[in-house]
């Protein structure tokens, strides 16, 4: 959480830190400003002390909006380094920073967080180092400073991560009676009213068109697949193909709030009018895979220890897993969950792998998503929820769409 910023500064011997670049789709920068509409900014904060927000004069209402103390940045005068370094933009740029640093009084080892394009990132960092040879310029890789306060949320968090939740599920109810609204030909494909094949297409359509009118965005897309497509994890579907009678669907759905805040992530598993044998089968087994899952959330216990649970479930049922061959192509063949947030995999992650000593702690908001998939037998299976750890260590789920496997048809 935002609390322990000061703390993880302390433990990475971190004095500053300074995150830039654009808010939207920048989870740190969006983090420290609250998601207010900024278009780009820079937060510099001292081991100890408040942040501090850097912002554009055309921006000044919004940067005021944030509670943080406001510089605006024509103070460091980009125009005239631009002028006096002769439209060297990197040399600019640098010089822009050494005036922010020293205004702020900023010495020692100083993070710098934020999104921008790798090789210009990378030669910026190397041409400020040189420039400030009193400044130990730090950059962290893999779990930082920000993915680690962002791994536990705040209750005002969980319910803005509950609320995208709800409107969620109201899209995949939506679609349900969307899909139930059309007749069936002989052929057992969705007929649309002019008498048409109902396409894949066709519902990806709708699916996109109740996401905004929830006033959701859609940054990563959605997968709603089917049949072989189904059967391979992260097919968003085939729009070409029709809409089927006894087909497994993967419908994974995972929008954000508008203006690129918190996410959700749910997957519901159906077949319209029946479930052939085959699928019901696997629908059952990572129905009670999930559901024990669920039971044995605790917290304290790491993380991984749940990928174990559901290699050795599936494994008693006669699936293959990762744990057994990790180059699996059919069963269970992926990781069992991750951090929803800011981004739609965070910290915690769920993988039985080397380094991972992530525990569930109070304020964890995360996904649980066991499947099997089958391609060559042209089905797969999955089931998602979203579960938080309260600060007592008690468990809500977020997803509250039942789990039914068929949809009746007319």
């Amino acid at each position: 959480m935002k609390r322990d910023l000061d703390h993880l500064m302390e433990t990475r011997r971190l004095d500053a830190i300074v995150v830039s670049g654009r808010v939207h789709g920048n989870p740190p920068l969006y983090y420290l400003t609250d998601g207010i509409a900024l278009t780009q900014a820079h937060v510099i904060k001292r081991r100890g002390e408040q942040p501090v927000l850097i912002a554009g004069a055309m921006e000044r209402e919004e940067a005021a909006a944030t509670g943080l103390p406001v510089i605006l940045s024509s103070r460091y005068n980009y125009r005239g380094l631009l002028k006096q370094h002769q439209g060297d933009r990197l040399a600019a740029s640098v010089a822009y920073f050494q005036r922010m640093l020293e205004d702020q009084h900023i010495t020692g080892r100083v993070g710098f967080y934020g999104v921008r394009e790798q090789g210009a990132a990378y030669t910026f960092l190397r041409a400020l180092a040189a420039a400030l040879p009193e400044i130990e310029i730090v950059g962290e890789f893999g779990n930082n400073l920000f993915t680690a306060a962002r791994a536990t949320k705040s209750a005002e968090e969980a319910a803005r991560i509950r609320e995208v939740g709800r409107r969620t599920i109201e899209v995949v109810r939506e679609t349900v009676a969307f899909l139930q609204s059309h007749a069936v030909g002989p052929d057992e494909t969705l007929r649309r009213a002019d008498d048409a094949v109902l396409t894949v297409g066709d519902v990806h359509a709708h699916i996109r068109r109740h996401i905004a009118l929830q006033g959701l965005e859609d940054p990563e897309g959605f997968i709603f697949a089917t049949g072989r497509d189904a059967g391979i994890p992260h097919s968003k579907g085939t729009l070409s193909l029709p809409m089927r009678l006894g087909e497994s669907i993967v419908f994974d759905i995972y929008p954000c709030e508008a203006g690129g805040g918190y996410f959700f992530d749910m997957t519901r598993t159906f077949c319209l009018g029946y479930a052939p044998d085959a699928v019901a089968r696997i629908y059952e087994d990572t129905r009670a895979c999930q559901e024990q899952l669920i039971a044995a959330l605790a917290v304290g216990e790491e993380t991984r220890h749940y990928q174990q649970l559901t290699c050795e479930f599936y494994r008693q049922r006669g699936h293959p897993t990762l744990a057994d061959d990790p180059q699996t192509l059919k069963g269970y063949v992926h990781s069992l969950g991750h951090g929803v947030g800011l981004e739609l995999h965070e910290s915690p992650t769920f993988s039985d792998t080397d380094g991972n000593t992530a525990r569930l702690r109070p304020g964890h908001v995360f996904a649980i998503e066991p499947g099997l998939y089958y391609p060559e037998q042209g089905m797969g299976c999955r089931l998602e929820d979203v579960l938080y750890l309260d600060e007592d260590g008690v468990v809500h789920n977020f997803t509250t769409y039942p789990r039914e496997l068929v949809i009746p048809m007319r």
